[in-house]
């Protein structure tokens, strides 16, 4: 079995549900009482969250190197980043070591594709929605990308940094989450994907009439795959 480095903590609620659905994927396939081979190095997000706020991706992309340098010393065979939003230095990422990085953006386009999906919706933080560097991800893989209109992007972020990573769930946010969705279904949308890796804890699949591609979910289960061989 391969070792994962995971750089994680932005944020630890997301962190906990990787540690979970990864673990849990190596013991469906190979039995109890097996898990994985894990090394984590959490961040603190209280330190990130500023830089993020003051655009200043130059010192968070040393933040990332360093952390993936410490990985790779600590035994990590591959790496991947437990966060949507961040892998807008992915390259950053790649280039701090000899190790592979398993972007989040791959294994979330090989599920949308398998469902036959061609136009769809991403949510997320105001960094994911409006910055290129995504959707531009997708679109390589063939797929339209249509965000949600700038009224129903600045709740679904606002929601995202004063809820969701403090581990709040209110059920008024759900209902803002899905009356933007059915916005998007009337745009004509095909699916929705869950860009922020906190999503997945507020909404599920019962919360929308489109099919919901959950990047924590997919992201882990392609680790699990990978570690596996």
């Amino acid at each position: 079995m391969r070792t994962i480095g995971m750089i994680g903590g932005m944020s630890w609620e997301s962190s906990a549900q990787y540690y979970a659905l990864i673990n849990r994927a190596v013991r469906d396939r190979l039995g109890s009482p097996h898990s994985a081979r894990i090394v984590m190095e959490s961040m603190d997000f209280g330190e990130v969250e500023p830089l993020q706020r003051a655009g200043d991706w130059d010192a968070l992309g040393e933040m990332l190197a360093a952390s993936a340098r410490r990985l790779e010393a600590a035994g990590a065979d591959f790496l991947i980043l437990a966060t949507n939003t961040m892998h807008k230095l992915a390259d950053r990422i790649e280039a701090a070591t000899r190790l592979d990085l398993l972007h989040i953006c791959d294994p979330t386009a090989e599920a949308i594709r398998a469902a036959g999906c061609d136009r769809i919706a991403l949510i997320g933080t105001a960094f994911t929605m409006e910055q290129a560097f995504y959707r531009e991800r997708l679109e390589a893989a063939g797929l339209t990308v249509i965000v949600p209109e700038a009224e129903d992007r600045a709740e679904i972020h606002r929601v995202i940094y004063e809820e969701l990573v403090a581990g709040l769930f209110l059920e008024s946010s759900r209902a803002a989450y899905r009356a933007a969705i059915e916005r998007l279904a009337s745009r004509g949308v095909e699916g929705v994907v869950l860009g922020c890796t906190e999503i997945a804890l507020l909404i599920g699949p019962a919360d929308s009439a489109l099919p919901l591609f959950e990047t924590t979910a997919l992201h882990a289960e392609a680790a699990a795959r990978r570690a596996l061989g």
